[in-house]
């Protein structure tokens, strides 16, 4: 069977549908790649995009996503509340069928030189791509975002893995790699204070002695007057869906918060719901199995 791998680049351009249409074009107009979902969010200005297909295919294609997106977005010009460093912010490969980190990190290589060398954008291996220690955290790696990555790029352990050792002047710098699937997952507040936000975000995450596969930071959604805490679940299977929001919940009880919904960006494994299913409805001897859409996609795959 071919190869399936997953993508989810990450673009800094949440305001404009225009400019994500064009950034969309080439993924969509590609044999051999789907474009899942995208999501775009104003205060965050930052748009999500879900994408899949075979290896080359999806390769040229992100590429050429890319490239449109360094020509119409200007970091020079963008705010929003999402820490960023470049037009296209983040690039991870993910598994998915007759694939495996090996593979995505390959993908990953071949897509950062071309990044690099043609397009003249910085580009760091991340997670399991990277190669070194200190370059798996994507969070390490954005740390001063465009603004302050024009001094530390000339730092000798700053030097990118692909493409000049200078800024893009509009673009800015790229981080892709190969990882497992991550969730994005926000938890919404009763509330218009960030510091709220930021100290539940400090207990929650795994920098703050939180789950070990959480990471976070409180987020102002000022279009809602609210404030959020942000997370990416970069292991569902040891730090679920449910615990995360049981934790912000039992933190924010303590600034007489309360939570008053949350969101998806993106897509989650079907696992990963089902274990909150199971949490939540406490179902004894629950499986993917008594789902029915999963019963109708496994009678599809066999014929």
């Amino acid at each position: 069977m071919t190869a399936i791998i997953e993508s989810v680049p990450n673009f800094s351009c949440g305001r404009d549908p225009a400019v994500l249409a064009k950034i969309l074009a080439p993924l969509e107009a590609q044999r051999g790649v789907k474009v899942l979902d995208y999501s775009s969010d104003y205060d965050h200005n930052r748009s999500v995009v879900t994408v899949m297909g075979e290896p080359e295919a999806l390769l040229e294609a992100l590429f050429q996503s890319i490239k449109v997106a360094s020509e119409l977005i200007d970091l020079r010009e963008h705010q929003g509340e999402h820490p960023r460093m470049g037009a296209c912010d983040v690039v991870p490969f993910i598994p998915l069928r007759n694939a495996d980190l090996a593979d995505c990190t390959k993908l990953a290589e071949e897509l950062g030189e071309r990044v690099g060398c043609e397009l003249e954008i910085p580009v760091y291996l991340y997670e399991s791509s990277a190669r070194q220690a200190e370059r798996k955290n994507l969070a390490k790696i954005r740390k001063g975002q465009f603004e302050g990555f024009a001094e530390k790029i000339q730092q000798a352990e700053w030097a990118p893995d692909f493409g000049p050792a200078k800024v893009h002047p509009s673009a800015g710098c790229t981080a892709i790699g190969a990882r497992m699937p991550l969730i994005a997952f926000n938890i919404n507040l009763n509330s218009s204070d960030l510091a709220i936000a930021d100290a539940i975000a400090k207990k929650v995450r795994h920098i703050g002695g939180g789950l070990r596969f959480v990471k976070g930071m409180g987020v102002e959604l000022k279009e809602r007057g609210i404030v959020q805490v942000s997370m990416n679940l970069v292991n569902y299977e040891k730090s679920a869906i449910y615990q995360a929001f049981e934790m912000v919940k039992m933190e924010a009880k303590r600034y007489g918060v309360e939570v008053i919904g949350s969101e998806l960006i993106g897509l989650a494994p079907m696992q990963a719901l089902i274990d909150s299913a199971i949490y939540y409805l406490q179902i004894e001897n629950f499986s993917a199995d008594q789902i029915i859409e999963h019963r109708l996609l496994e009678g599809a795959d066999d014929e």
